[in-house]
């Protein structure tokens, strides 16, 4: 608690970056790059991925930091909280918001899918194959609509996309095959205001590390990391996970 204290401290005093002050937070978590279970897990903290430019002066750019990923669209949320409240006559299942998690190895090697050692892990889990071309990560803007809209994928993002542009990058050539659209899956396909891999990873680290991102951020680390984790204010909050 003291160490958690300190590292508040010194954070709401800008002697950490946000960066620095998320990967602090996961560590004294236990969460760690050796553990694909228990890996880094950082925030969605853009809705935008179809604008031509990026504007990081518009908070409209940006996500909402106090609601889960599960809650950020009204739609999903009304479905979220009706199948919560068919849950309350089954005394034998606790009820929960959602049935698949925020953070667990399937969603690190979805990312990761083409950076090594994940692509083997990746592999691995399919029983020697790549998974089916449509399920891959093609695209930021896809998968952030899949993040927003599925039922079944609430997933938060991993560190490499704030510092790591390879993980977008298919330069070990992997064949990951052809989608029922007929498009190929290679690299991912990023946002129009990026230019270039190295361009989306420098963007998306500036809207990390903007006033607007600096001042809501602790509203999502409740979410993960503190109070709202789990009791009375996990439910206020539709952040209960199975």
């Amino acid at each position: 608690r003291a160490a958690r204290a300190a590292l508040l401290d010194a954070w709401q005093r800008r002697e950490l970056s946000n960066f620095e002050y998320l990967m602090e937070l996961n560590t004294l978590s236990g969460r760690t790059f050796n553990d694909l279970n228990q890996y880094p897990v950082f925030p969605w903290v853009l809705a935008d991925y179809t604008s031509p430019s990026l504007n990081l002066a518009d908070p409209a750019s940006y996500r909402d930091l106090s609601k889960p990923v599960g809650a950020l669209t009204d739609d999903r949320l009304a479905q979220v909280i009706e199948r919560y409240e068919q849950m309350e006559a089954e005394a034998d299942m606790p009820r929960f918001h959602y049935g698949s998690h925020y953070s667990s190895a399937g969603a690190v090697l979805f990312w990761l899918l083409r950076l090594e050692p994940y692509t083997s892990y990746s592999i691995e889990l399919q029983s020697g194959r790549f998974d089916h071309a449509d399920r891959l990560f093609a695209s930021l803007e896809e998968a952030w609509h899949s993040c927003t809209t599925s039922l079944a994928d609430v997933k938060e993002l991993v560190p490499e996309f704030f510092y790591l542009p390879d993980f977008l990058r298919n330069d070990g050539g992997f064949e990951l095959g052809v989608r029922q659209d007929h498009k190929r899956v290679g690299d991912v396909v990023l946002p129009m205001w990026a230019r270039s891999a190295d361009d989306f990873i420098a963007q998306h680290r500036r809207a990390l590390e903007s006033e607007h991102v600096s001042s809501h951020l602790h509203l999502w680390v409740d979410l993960i990391f503190g109070a709202k984790q789990q009791g009375q204010a996990a439910q206020e909050a539709h952040n209960v996970f199975f």
